[in-house]
C-alpha cells in the first residue's frame, strides 16, 4: 500500500484547546502529516455504533508546527471506522465510564479492519496510576486507599507526601502536603469523597522540583 493511501484518525479533546507547545498528541500528527498520510480528527461525541458497525462523524485535518496557529479542519464525512488504516486513541482522562464507552465503540473499529492505537483492552486494563504498581521498585512508597486514617498514618511516616486520584490527569486535583498540614483531612475527605472512592498517596521526592518528569513513548 503506498504512502498516500495511509489515513490516520485521531480521537482526541477539542484542538482548539491543547497546549500546542508540550502537547504529544500534535506531535505524533505532525510526523504523521510528514509522511504524506491523510489524518481524520474526532472527538467522543462524534464516535458511535450503528449495530456492530463503529462509525464516526470525521473531519479532514491539517496541522502546523505554530504554537498560535496549529491546525485545520475542513470538511466532514461519516465513515465507517474500520475503514481507517490507524486509529490513535488520544482522548484525555478522566478515566470514566464514557471513557469506557468509547473504547468498546473501538473495540468494533478494531474487529473492522483498523489498527487502534493503544489497544482499546489495554487502555481500560491499564489504568495510569494502577499500572504503576507492577513496577514498585521505580516507585516512591506509595499507597492506594479509600481510608482516611491509612492516608494520616502515610503522612505521619513521611512527612510530605503527594496524594491524587485515580483517574485524573495533567495536575488536576493533585495536593502537596505536609504531615501536620491544617487542610489534610478535607483534602483526603473530597479525595476519597468520604472513604468512597480510591485515591493513591505517594511520598514527595524533591528532585521533581528540579528535574521535572520525563516520558518514554514505546513503539511496537
Amino acid at each position: 500500500m503506498g504512502s498516500a493511501k495511509i489515513r490516520v484518525g485521531v480521537v482526541m479533546d477539542p484542538i482548539g484547546s491543547i497546549s500546542a507547545y508540550k502537547d504529544s498528541t500534535l506531535a505524533m500528527l505532525l510526523a504523521v502529516q510528514k509522511r504524506g498520510w491523510g489524518i481524520r480528527y474526532m472527538e467522543l461525541n462524534d464516535l458511535y455504533l450503528s449495530d456492530s458497525d463503529a462509525r464516526a462523524r470525521m473531519q479532514e485535518l491539517t496541522v502546523r508546527d505554530d504554537n498560535d496557529d496549529w491546525y485545520t479542519l475542513g470538511g466532514a464525512a461519516d465513515e465507517r471506522l474500520g475503514d481507517l488504516n490507524v486509529i490513535l486513541m488520544r482522548k484525555d482522562p478522566p478515566f470514566d465510564m464514557e471513557y469506557i464507552y468509547a473504547t468498546y465503540i473501538l473495540d468494533r473499529a478494531e474487529a473492522g479492519g483498523a489498527l487502534v492505537c493503544n489497544p482499546p483492552q489495554a487502555l481500560r486494563d491499564a489504568n495510569e496510576k494502577m499500572f504503576t504498581s507492577q513496577f514498585a521498585q521505580c516507585l516512591p512508597p506509595t499507597l492506594v486507599s479509600r481510608s482516611k486514617s491509612a492516608f494520616r498514618e502515610f503522612a505521619d511516616k513521611h512527612k510530605h507526601i503527594v496524594v491524587k486520584p485515580l483517574d485524573g490527569m495533567g495536575g488536576r486535583s493533585i495536593f502537596v502536603l505536609k504531615h501536620d498540614d491544617a487542610n489534610l483531612n478535607v483534602v483526603l475527605e473530597t479525595l476519597t469523597d468520604e472513604e468512597h472512592r480510591f485515591a493513591m498517596a505517594q511520598k514527595y521526592i524533591p528532585d521533581i522540583r528540579k528535574g521535572g518528569d520525563s516520558r518514554i513513548l514505546m513503539v511496537d
